[in-house]
């Protein structure tokens, strides 16, 4: 069976099977088609399953150039599970977010492996992708899989191998990315080697599940710990006059030792907010805390609310009031130059300042219209950032530092500009930073 099953991928008749077609699943699915792979996206949602299939993109870093040209190379998008019975390969991207309770959500997954289990056959390598705390792959997907009779290293394979994308990355993409990789046993490995080496260029093998499990989360809260910290010597060097981000430009010079991160108006994105809850919480099953993480998060939630306290502090200076102030948002993508708008703090700075009675819009040139959340509902679409436009706001707060923004306009014209991002200098009579 894994002879066969290897043969297949190396030769590239294999049929392969991604499951979530987001900002994992998509780009990894474009992949596959362009190394002559085929490939079957599968979806709940049938707005987007229409788009791919007619060749058009929903994310704004996969250009519906890229869409066509894999179709071309026999990719196709369904919402029918049917088929996961005709795929080789089944590699599952779904989101994993926390619960109101900020515990983990497992639902998408469970929910993806209870829908497929019916189709599930002999023959086939089964990998999550989803970023999760350790022991996942072995707990849940094991034996749902098992309770249908097939034996995991014999009749099917299992194996995880953490996503690594970084929408907007100009330098790496998903070929070019290490490809970290752990099987429940060694034939799955040798059946996940197989697999991704047609995609990526350099695959990191570890020995189970549970480390590659641990290594995505580890990097994650390297990255939320830092920024924790750094976003915590703002509010030091804000209260003593020191910019901060002159503070990191010093720091940076040293040639070892130190690695520059830089704050913000909080953490966004599907990762940093969001993984480190994932092991705090597997941590207490083995009766530990994880104090260090815990407060790196604690520190990076409350930054939202720390930007929004500057907000009235510097218009009361301009003898004006937060209440009824016209205020602009700046960027409201979790980061520069995309489109992403997962866990974006802007958006919680916009809520906030919604609640304290400010009249709040945006300027986003990659999200031309507020999209459908969870937690937020606003009714406004992008407006332009022109100079007449900029002189009526009471406030700009700059939340998200877009290459397309022309910084030197916007403070030649704004009143206020409530500085997030390290953009303006400390000098400059209408800035104030946050």
């Amino acid at each position: 069976m894994k002879k066969k099953l290897i043969n297949r991928l190396e030769q590239k008749s294999a049929l392969i099977g991604i499951i979530g077609l987001g900002y994992v699943g998509l780009p990894l699915a474009v992949q596959y088609a362009s190394a002559g792979l085929q490939v079957l996206g599968f979806d709940i949602d049938r707005e987007k399953v229409d788009i791919l299939n007619s060749g058009r993109s929903y994310i704004e870093h996969i250009s519906s150039e890229k869409i066509l040209e894999a179709r071309k190379q026999c990719f196709a998008a369904t919402t029918d599970f049917s088929q996961i019975g005709k795929v080789d390969a089944l590699i599952i991207c779904v989101p994993t977010p926390l619960n109101k309770y900020r515990e983990p959500d497992l639902s998408f997954v469970t929910n993806t492996i209870d829908q497929i289990l019916p189709h599930i056959r002999q023959g086939q390598v089964l990998s999550l992708e989803s970023t999760t705390y350790p022991g996942t792959t072995e707990e849940e997907l094991l034996p749902r899989v098992e309770n249908t009779g097939l034996r995991v290293g014999k009749d099917f394979f299992l194996i995880y191998s953490p996503e690594r994308e970084d929408p907007g990355n100009l330098t790496y993409d998903t070929r070019n990315i290490p490809k970290v990789l752990g099987g429940q046993t060694n034939e799955c490995l040798e059946v996940g080697r197989a697999l991704y080496a047609l995609a990526v260029e350099q695959l990191v093998e570890v020995s189970s599940t549970k480390v590659a499990e641990m290594t995505k989360l580890l990097e994650n809260i390297h990255r939320a710990v830092n920024i924790g910290l750094v976003n915590e010597m703002k509010i030091v060097a804000s209260s003593m006059g020191i910019d901060i981000h002159e503070v990191i430009k010093a720091a940076a010079t040293k040639p070892f030792g130190y690695t520059p991160f830089y704050p913000g108006p909080g953490l966004g994105g599907h990762c940093i907010p969001i993984d480190p809850f994932y092991l705090t919480w597997k941590a207490r099953e083995y009766d530990l805390s994880t104090k260090f993480i815990e407060r790196a998060g604690e520190i990076n939630a409350s930054m939202p609310a720390w930007v929004v306290k500057k907000v009235p502090d510097a218009l009361n200076e301009r003898k004006k009031s937060l209440k009824g102030a016209k205020i602009l948002m700046l960027g409201i993508s979790y980061k520069k130059n995309i489109d992403d708008m997962r866990e974006s703090p802007a958006v919680k700075i916009m809520q906030m300042l919604k609640n304290k009675g400010s009249i709040v819009e945006y300027s986003d040139p990659h999200v031309p219209r507020f999209p459908k959340m969870r937690q937020y509902s606003f009714e406004l679409c992008s407006i332009e950032t022109k100079p007449e436009i900029i002189q009526n706001f009471d406030a700009l707060v700059l939340t998200t530092d877009h290459d397309r923004f022309n910084f030197d306009m916007l403070q030649t014209n704004a009143q206020l500009i409530i500085d997030t991002r390290g953009v303006y200098s400390d000098s400059l009579p209408n800035v104030v930073k946050a």
